[in-house]
């Protein structure tokens, strides 16, 4: 670890200072997603120079026996930021990175950001699109009413399971864990034939449900199933982002019933508090499948996350083929 904090259920309410004050709108900076992820990115965390810190490793780069260690945009108690002191934490970061003989690299650095980060160093920094981790915005009307043309064939596959099937919604808690997993696993064993990089995508996710279904309540996760004829068929689990926001973390379905993805989507969201308008559905990670099937339910927006490094450190950074021109202007 490069900082001396793991992300443990202890650690929830210091973190959510940090977590809950800026207006980050990035799915990876909420309590729910950085717990989920912790053993499988190796998150670790400190408060420096007044900021919070986090940094973990990157999965994109494993294939290709590269480790990555990155860090997140550093949080303010307050959302506000002074130049100088932010100077001077992510200076003491760089340095902790190379004492433990990282490149120094932050990213998912939304795009809102990018301006704050280069007050505090002008004309020193690199700012690199990140296309396979902009998030998916979508309103939550649209999920669960799936109105107008662009969602003609999505509400078609869901009025066949409305017309075919009978199904009950139901909270999940964790008492319902142990179903949940087994679930999960005979899921898992008809993905056999997927593609090798989304295949490790699944295996690590699948990793990490254990510890989050025993402790939905505890860190606060919203979470519900289908069940058809008593037995579980489609699951989604979901965390709050900011006030108006809910991140889903995970949703998974028997593709073999014609409409319960659509389903799913449609009552996980009905479910949620009324406060709820938006949907963050995380990030396609550049795999193919998973961009068509979140381009499907049609963004409102797209939460544009960047690469950002230092100007000095471009020949030595692992990050090839992204060319390293400076974006938006910065």
């Amino acid at each position: 670890m490069i900082f001396k904090n793991k992300v443990t259920l202890g650690c929830k309410d210091e973190m959510e200072q940090y977590l809950n004050a800026v207006d980050h709108r990035t799915s990876g900076l909420s309590f729910s997603s950085l717990y989920m992820w912790r053993e499988i990115n190796e998150f670790s965390w400190e408060v420096i120079n007044g900021y919070m810190c986090v940094e973990g490793i990157s999965h994109l780069e494993l294939e290709e026996g590269v480790t990555v260690h990155f860090m997140n945009m550093p949080l303010s108690p307050t959302g506000e930021y002074d130049s100088f002191q932010l100077r001077e934490c992510v200076l003491e970061c760089k340095k902790r990175f190379e004492d433990a003989g990282q490149l120094f690299t932050m990213r998912l650095i939304p795009y809102h950001l990018t301006d704050t980060l280069y007050a505090a160093f002008p004309d020193e920094l690199v700012y690199i699109s990140d296309r396979a981790n902009y998030d998916y915005m979508y309103h939550r009307t649209d999920l669960v009413e799936l109105k107008g043309r662009a969602y003609h064939q999505k509400k078609n596959h869901l009025n066949y399971f409305l017309k075919n099937y009978i199904y009950e919604y139901r909270k999940l808690t964790s008492d319902d864990a142990q179903e949940a997993l087994e679930f999960l696993d005979s899921w898992e064993e008809g993905k056999a034939d997927l593609p090798a990089d989304e295949r490790h995508m699944l295996e690590l996710e699948q990793k990490a449900m254990g510890d989050v279904l025993g402790n939905l309540e505890t860190v606060g996760y919203f979470a519900g199933a289908i069940y058809i004829d008593g037995e579980m068929k489609a699951m989604s689990i979901g965390g709050q982002l900011n006030r108006k926001t809910v991140t889903c973390h995970v949703e998974k379905a028997d593709a073999s019933i014609r409409g319960l993805y659509p389903a799913i989507t449609k009552e996980f969201c009905a479910h949620l508090p009324e406060y709820i308008r938006y949907i963050n559905r995380e990030e396609d990670m550049d795999l193919p499948n998973l961009r068509k099937a979140k381009m499907a339910y049609k963004p409102c927006r797209m939460i544009e996350k960047y690469i950002v490094n230092f100007k000095s450190d471009r020949k030595a950074a692992p990050i090839a083929p992204v060319a390293w021109e400076a974006v938006g202007g910065k």
